[in-house]
Formats: structure tokens, sequence, C-alpha cells
């Protein structure tokens, strides 16, 4: 009788896992213009749900009716609740802010309570994204300027621009609106999976830079032995004190290189930059091999940030002199 009663109780709970599993969820947000952060926080909630294998629509509206029967309701609603799936953050108070003082946004928000199974456990690769992407939407969405133009008239074009340059200008019919905004979701789907997959790689690949870097026995100059992205292991790289220079081999030819290592993260000067007489040579011309003493030498940046050589030890040679000078 007992295992009897067990055996109905679990197919009762498949039966009904199956039909919460067919059901249509209702992705709920405000109608009338859209913004990065609506636009976001839907594109997580559709790949939550898209991954889940859970069927939804996302509807636009302000209708209190329709808004307090979502399943999912963001960036409308006044309410801040997790358990019940709200995430707005324009009631009195807001939902929060960052460390920095920087308010939440609905996209925050989503991203906080339900990605970190999207990034894979990696709490690098959630943050990666989450300053990356979340922070500058909860900034631009609140109000709050996060960067100081150093040129006049010289405007950034910002990543929410690719999405939000499809709305409707003045001339143009509004009838569309919830159309446009559907179709920028997919787009942003697009988007936010593709930065999800290089965070992880980003995340895995700092690893194994700092790997190279605690294992080399010169700190100063650093073998790379991966065609990784030239902000990952600058980036990587300049938070030590000890790397001048870099080493690695050309991604498309047999040729090496050295690059010069940011003073850090945050400018593009070099802590040591190649002897100032090396500079502006190109295709190995006349002269360059003679001044530095490296006959296959090809190629030195006039900015005194790279150089191009045929061979391995020709790179070190080089970067052992400019160390030197």
């Amino acid at each position: 009788m007992i295992n009897y009663l067990l055996s109905f109780i679990k197919c009762l709970k498949n039966l009904m896992t199956n039909k919460n599993k067919n059901s249509i969820k209702k992705l709920i947000t405000h109608n009338g213009s859209f913004h990065t952060d609506d636009l976001f926080a839907c594109a997580i909630l559709s790949i939550v749900l898209e991954d889940s294998g859970q069927k939804f629509e996302i509807i636009r509206t302000r209708d209190e009716d329709i808004v307090k029967n979502g399943d999912y309701v963001f960036d409308v609603g006044g309410i801040y609740d997790v358990e019940n799936n709200r995430f707005d953050h324009h009631q009195k108070g807001g939902a929060g802010e960052r460390e920095n003082g920087i308010p939440y946004s609905s996209f925050r928000l989503i991203w906080k309570h339900f990605c970190m199974k999207l990034c894979g456990d990696d709490k690098d690769v959630w943050n990666i994204i989450d300053m990356k992407i979340a922070s500058p939407i909860d900034a631009i969405d609140n109000g709050v300027d996060i960067t100081t133009s150093k040129f006049e008239n010289i405007i950034s074009y910002g990543a929410e621009q690719t999405f939000l340059i499809f709305s409707p200008t003045w001339q143009e019919d509004y009838a569309r609106l919830d159309d446009i905004f559907k179709n920028q979701v997919k787009n942003v789907v697009k988007i936010l999976r593709r930065e999800i997959e290089v965070a992880k790689a980003n995340s895995l690949g700092k690893k194994m830079i700092e790997d190279i870097y605690n294992k080399s026995e010169n700190k100063q100059i650093i073998e790379l032995i991966n065609n990784f992205p030239r902000y990952l292991y600058q980036n990587t790289l300049s938070k030590y004190s000890e790397p001048f220079y870099v080493i690695y081999q050309s991604s498309h030819t047999d040729y090496w290189k050295v690059e010069a290592i940011q003073k850090s993260p945050s400018t593009m000067e070099s802590r040591k930059s190649f002897p100032e007489k090396w500079r502006g040579f190109l295709n190995n011309e006349t002269g360059l091999p003679g001044l530095t003493g490296v006959l296959d030498i090809i190629f030195c940046h006039k900015n005194g940030f790279l150089l191009t050589v045929k061979s391995k030890e020709g790179a070190i040679k080089l970067a052992e002199l400019a160390l030197l000078d």
C-alpha cells in the first residue's frame, strides 16, 4: 500500500512538472520606449527559459491586471521580490545599489539571481559580465555618468546604441515598437551567449597566464604559449610589477613578437618602451639589424611597444637588450 502511494505521488509530481514545463510563461515588461536594461533583462530570462526547454511569450504593457498575473515581471510593477519573480527598481528606495553607489537596474537584478548556472558556476565569468555589461547598463539606466570625455564634441558609441538605434525616429511609426523590441531581444540573446563563452575562455586564459608567470624563472620577460588576446595578457601581467615584455609566436606567421607590458590595465602607456633608435623601421630595412645586433629583426613599431623577429632566440635577445637600454 505504501509503495502504491509513493508511486502515485511520483506520477502526480511528474504530471505537474510536465504541465508546468509545457505551460507558456509570461515575461512582462513596460510598453513604450525601451532601454538596454529591459532588453538585456528580457534576453537573460529568454536564455534561462530556452535552456530549460520552457516556452514563453514577451508582453509589453502597464496594465496592472496583466502585470500582476505575469510569471516574470521586470522593469515595471514597482516590486522587487525574487521569490515571486518581480524585478523592478523604480519604486521608492529602489532595489539596492553597488558598493560604488551605482543603483541596480532590472537587468542586474535578474543577472544576479538567475545566471550563475549560465556561467558554469564560475564566479570570475559572472563578474566579467557583471562589470563589462551589467554595471554600465545600471549606470546608464539610473542616470549615473561613469565616463569623462577627453575631447569636445566626440561622442562614444556605446554598445547600447547597437540595439537602441532600431527604435523608431520621430518620423517613423511607433506601432511596430513591440515587434522591434522582441527582435532586438533575439539579437541581445546572441550577444550575451557569445559574451559568456568569451568570458569563460578569458577566465581560463587568465589562470593559465598567471600560472605561466608564477613558473617563469625570469619574470621580466614572459613567454606565452597560446594565442591569447592582447587585452587578456596585458591586463593580467600588468597587475604584477616585474614583467616588462611578453614574447609569443605570431598566430598567422612563423615570426615572433615582442611586446611591451602596459603600466597598468587602465592605460596604453608602456612600462618600458623599446629604444627610440629602433623605432619606425619596416620590413627589415637596412640599419635595423645593425642597430640592434639581432640579424633577423623585421620590424619595430614607431611608438616603441611592438617588435617582430623571425626567431624565438631573436625575440629573447631583443627583450634582454631593451631591458638594458
